[in-house]
This record gives structure tokens, sequence and C-alpha cells, in this order.
């Protein structure tokens, strides 16, 4: 455990090193993989410190970061709400490392001061460790800047990215590497596959062309709130929900899902789209969203769809998630040939 908790430590100052690099040349790279290696080891350490086993059982290796999070959610290290910095970090870790990842400054600053304030919080929680007794005293922990607020960040970054999308600038790939980030918190935030395809990062890019608001371009960013303070040695951040949107751990193998996902508890907040509404913004015509919804099983699914009981009646409403899905579907789909198939068995 001493050994595992010390070689934590050791990527963390190694991580930070880095992020105050004064090149950038694989800064980015370096970075996330250290920093993402250091919460690893961490976890490890703190769930033999709780009693816990690190081993695959029947195997001789080790079991892995997902899983690492559970078994630390299951001994109480971190909470549910925590364990969204860590799948963060670890989505655009897995990104910078088996493919390509643009940052900007105040948004890795953002993944990477809370991530540092998370560490601090295990390492005095689990070991009574204060992080300042173990970062050599030259260290400057990362930054003393504070970072701008969720809503300024992502309001700013859509709008680059929309700058790159502009008619005759040929920067459109550009603009879907700037997006694989985004679309990577935002999924890690929302409980989904954090390593969003190219087909759904085209299509973000095609809706930010359409000047869709960020808040439905990435409603699970929308749902959290940064909250920055000074502490006696550094500034600190977190990722807190904000109210009404708890978080709960999802089972394990559930597809589509990483390891904790988030729930909205005012259902008509989420489910907030009548069948008018969504025809609307999806540009279809009711009856041919109703051939559709039909098609790709919407109703079947509660992340799209629910029955809401208002007093003595019943009305199904959709959520934003239904937009995304259906608009990701519509250029894979036939949809007069959908709607000929939906006649012919007599629904209408």
């Amino acid at each position: 455990m001493k050994l595992l908790l010390k070689r934590a430590n050791d990527s963390l100052v190694l991580s930070i090193e880095i992020f105050n690099r004064p090149w950038d040349r694989s800064r980015l790279e370096a970075f996330l993989i250290l920093f993402d290696h250091s919460f690893e080891l961490l976890l490890k350490s703190a769930i033999i410190h709780k009693g816990g086993k690190i081993n695959k059982k029947g195997k001789n290796e080790t079991i892995g970061f997902d899983q690492c999070v559970r078994s630390a959610i299951g001994y109480k290290i971190i909470t549910e709400e925590q364990a969204l910095t860590l799948q963060t970090i670890n989505g655009l870790r897995d990104a910078a490392q088996h493919y390509v990842l643009e940052l900007s400054e105040q948004h890795l600053y953002l993944h990477a001061q809370s991530g540092f304030t998370l560490y601090s919080d295990i390492l005095k929680n689990v070991f009574q460790k204060e992080i300042t007794k173990e970062l050599p005293k030259r260290v400057l922990p990362l930054s003393t800047t504070p970072p701008l607020d969720i809503e300024t960040l992502f309001t700013n970054e859509v709008e680059e990215i929309r700058k790159l999308l502009l008619p005759k600038t040929r920067r459109r790939t550009e603009a879907i590497i700037m997006l694989r980030s985004l679309a990577i918190v935002d999924g890690a935030i929302r409980g989904e596959t954090l390593q969003p395809n190219q087909e759904y990062l085209s299509n973000l890019a095609d809706r930010i062309k359409e000047n869709e608001g960020w808040e439905e371009l990435f409603p699970g960013v929308s749902s959290i709130n940064l909250t920055p303070y000074e502490s006696n040695h550094n500034v600190s951040l977190r990722i807190t929900k904000k109210e009404g949107v708890p978080v709960y751990i999802v089972p394990e193998g559930t597809p589509g899902a990483s390891v904790i996902a988030v729930k909205r508890v005012n259902e008509l907040d989420f489910y907030n789209l009548s069948h008018t509404e969504l025809a609307k913004k999806v540009d279809l015509s009711s009856p041919k969203l109703t051939a559709l919804i039909w098609f790709l099983k919407l109703k079947e699914d509660e992340k799209y769809g629910k029955e809401i009981r208002i007093g003595g009646s019943k009305f199904f409403r959709y959520s934003q998630n239904a937009i995304h899905k259906i608009r990701d579907e519509l250029p894979k789909t036939k949809i007069d040939e959908v709607w000929e198939e939906y006649k012919s068995k007599k629904y209408i």
C-alpha cells in the first residue's frame, strides 16, 4: 500500500511539472496520462487501506480504472459526484493517448485543478495526509488563476468552433478535434459512452452551424457547477451537481454507460418536450415523427421518453436526448420507407 501511494504521489508531481512546462510539445498528452495514472494508483492504495482487494479474481492482473472507481465508491473513498471528475479525466486521457485531442488552457485548467483538489481530498480523508507534505517545497500546484464559470467557458469554446466552421474556412477537421473534448466531458457527466464517434461529432458541428445553444448541445455540462475557493496553499476547485441533479451508480455492463450516470429527480424538467415540440426540433411532421419513434423504439428507453402522470391524466413526454438520437439516426434512415412500413402495420 505504501509503495502504491508513493508511486501515486510521484506521478502527481510529474504531472504538475508537465502542466507548468513552458513549452507545448506533447504537454497535453503527457499531463493527462500521468495525472490519470496517479489517480488509479491512489485509488488502489486507498482500497487496500480500507481492507479491499485490487487483484482480479483468479487472475494475476489488477483491476482497471473503471473498477477502481466503482470499488472506491463502494468503500466510501469517493462519492458518486466526485466520480464525475475521475471519469472525465480518464475519458480525456483515453482520447489523448489513442487519438487526437485539443483542449484550451481554460478547459485543461478546469480538469487539472478539480482533479488536484479531489486528489488532495482523498489523501486527507483516507490517509490523513496533507498534500503540501507530499509535494516538494518548490512545486507550484498547477495554477493560482481562478477559472471561468462553466457557462462562459463553454460559450467561448462553442463560439471558437463556430468560427472554424464558417464557409470557405476549410477548418472543419480542427473544429471536430475541439468538439471531441467537449463531447467527452458531456458524455462522462451524462453517464454515456465517453468516446464519441465521428458521426456524432459531425452532427454536433452541424448543430453549431445552426446556432444551437451550448446548453442543448451539452445538456450534461449544463447540469453542473464549478465551486472555486481559496485554501491556505492553493486555489481549489470542485465540480458539483446543480440542485435536483443527483448522481447514481449504473449497473456494471450497462450498454453505452460509463461508471456513473446522471438522473434528474424533477421529471418534468428532464422530460420537457411534448410530441409537437419534439417534431419542431427535429423538423419532421407529427405523423412521420410518430413513425420514427416507433421504428427507433424510443418509447422503450427512459433515456428518451417516459409517460408522466399529472393529476388524473397521463402524458408521454420526451427528453433532450431524444433530439440528439433522432438527429443522429435521421441521416441513416429512409424516413419515407419507415412511414410506409408504419402505415402498413395499420398503426394509424
